[in-house]
């Protein structure tokens, strides 16, 4: 993982002292995501940042997105410790996208975002953030809606082993919905799942493999830049 948000101690002895570098580190980056805010906002651009675990189709999903969603263009930044792969996959589909490697951090944060404020001409930024579960929740990038991606093929119970990701989630999108007939999965007990943990949360389900349910979510893009 990163040392920033203090998922690399070994032992109880360094407890206290990662405790004292989270604080430092989140109070800068907060006080940097609160000017990303401001800027999104005088610049009239709507900022989504999607998460989810590594595999569960957030560059899918942006691949279809790019070629179907008509209402506005959108720049894309891309996360990824190494490789830009997803990158190329996004500018074949014709995105405008930016990588952002983040090498041995396992997130993006504030300041990363920061730095690319000069490649955002569009109304619409969606953030591709570092697929992992557990640190991008912590680090607010300044956005104006936080969506969680859960895939069919990681079970039902993962916002409850992952609470702080999708309690914070404006929207939680089921992915892979196509796998289901194959799959030992139960929507009932994932819908249940995500209600423990966001009893208000928003939730749709789609398959960018076929097109199912992609109509709320542009539905939803529709409303973020509509506000």
């Amino acid at each position: 993982m990163c040392g920033d948000c203090g998922c690399e101690v070994a032992n109880a002895d360094h407890f206290k002292q990662t405790i004292h570098l989270e604080i430092d580190v989140l109070k800068k980056n907060n006080h940097i995501a609160h000017q990303n805010h401001h800027w999104f906002h005088d610049h009239g651009v709507t900022a989504i940042n999607l998460m989810s675990s590594p595999g569960s189709g957030k560059t899918a999903l942006l691949e279809r997105t790019s070629r179907e969603f008509q209402e506005s263009a959108f720049s894309i930044l891309v996360g990824d410790q190494q490789t830009d792969n997803d990158a190329t996959r996004l500018q074949l589909s014709g995105a405008r996208v930016r990588q952002i490697t983040t090498h041995s951090s396992c997130h993006l944060d504030a300041s990363m975002i920061e730095k690319e404020l000069d490649f955002i001409k569009e109304k619409l930024l969606i953030i591709e953030n570092v697929g992992n579960l557990v640190c991008p929740s912590a680090f607010d990038l300044g956005e104006s809606k936080k969506v969680a991606l859960l895939s069919t093929t990681e079970g039902e119970d993962k916002p409850e082993k992952y609470p702080v990701l999708f309690h914070k989630a404006d929207l939680i999108i089921i992915t892979k919905s196509d796998l289901i007939p194959y799959l030992d999965w139960d929507e009932t007990k994932c819908l249940d799942s995500i209600h423990k943990v966001n009893p208000k949360a928003r939730v749709i389900k789609l398959s960018s493999k076929t097109g199912e349910g992609m109509k709320l979510w542009y539905d939803f893009l529709r409303e973020c830049l509509c506000v």
